[in-house]
């Protein structure tokens, strides 16, 4: 009987074999769909925003503080557009880092922790094939999450506060059609900079049989980068970070927008995740799959 190498998925295949067919997107994409974890993530993002918009039902919608994060609590009353952002804004720092990481990090090591990876290879699946469906699915499962919440919280803050201007922290309102094309260059680049978490989680599942340990992995070290990037004493060190260019989407809150920083945090974004994506395949491809 004729056997495949799933590391190579093609030498000395049987007649009929085709690599391609073993496991395709939409059938991964409907067994993500059927586990509790997708369904309670993307459940989240569409209960908070009506739970943030409960919780300004219940105060005067007013911060004492200051800063951006307190310029756009005031204002977050102020339309539905504002509200969006106030929303993007509230889950950025950590909620959607934690989503990102949960949607990559159990990709491999969930299977790998079922004991079903080496049935998977034994199909047999081509290696590069199977981490490739992983992935697409996982990144197609946070772009529905960031849908899901920046969509509900549009929709719930325009029933609530109506269909106005985005008014902005600083420099007058900006044009409903504007506005909108903001909000959506915000969540764009918010999603293009938390590759760099579902890469990295992506590689820790490749590296471990446990999925929390590849989930909170991905979320510490995003931490980690977080507080070092605060230490002013690294100077030119902290720009090399993985977080370093995570906030400047506000240069879009700014009148002209400023582009500079979220140019440089997409190159940065691009650059980690083609690293840590690559250093996945690479193991993958060698390791020993015994689980």
């Amino acid at each position: 009987m004729t056997t495949v190498d799933s590391r190579d998925g093609g030498a000395g295949a049987a007649a009929g074999y085709r690599g391609g067919r073993t496991l395709t997107v939409w059938t991964e994409t409907r067994r993500q769909a059927s586990r509790r974890r997708t369904q309670l993530a993307l459940g989240f993002m569409v209960v908070l925003p009506l739970i943030i918009l409960a919780a300004f039902q219940l105060s005067d919608g007013e911060s004492d503080g200051d800063g951006n994060f307190a310029a756009l609590v005031n204002l977050a009353t102020s339309g539905g557009l504002n509200f969006a952002l106030f929303t993007l804004l509230a889950s950025a720092g950590f909620l959607l880092v934690v989503v990102f990481a949960l949607f990559a990090g159990d990709a491999v090591a969930s299977e790998a922790s079922w004991g079903s990876l080496r049935y998977l290879l034994a199909i047999p699946v081509p290696r590069a094939r199977l981490l490739a469906v992983k992935l697409t699915v996982a990144l197609a499962y946070c772009a529905v999450a960031m849908l899901l919440l920046t969509g509900t919280a549009l929709a719930a803050g325009t029933a609530r506060y109506g269909w106005h201007p985005l008014r902005m922290p600083v420099g007058g309102d900006v044009p409903t059609g504007e506005g909108l094309l903001r909000l959506a260059g915000i969540g764009g680049y918010i999603a293009v900079s938390l590759l760099i978490v579902a890469s990295l989680a992506f590689l820790l599942s490749v590296l471990t049989d446990a999925p929390l340990g590849a989930v909170g992995g991905a979320v510490l070290l995003n931490i980690l980068s977080s507080i070092l990037d605060q230490i002013t004493a690294l100077g030119a060190i902290r720009s090399f970070l993985p977080s370093h260019f995570a906030d400047s989407w506000f240069g879009f809150l700014a009148n002209p927008t400023q582009l500079d920083d979220m140019v440089r945090g997409c190159v940065s974004a691009l650059a980690y995740s083609t690293i840590f994506v690559a250093l996945a395949f690479w193991r993958f491809l060698r390791k020993d799959v015994v689980s």
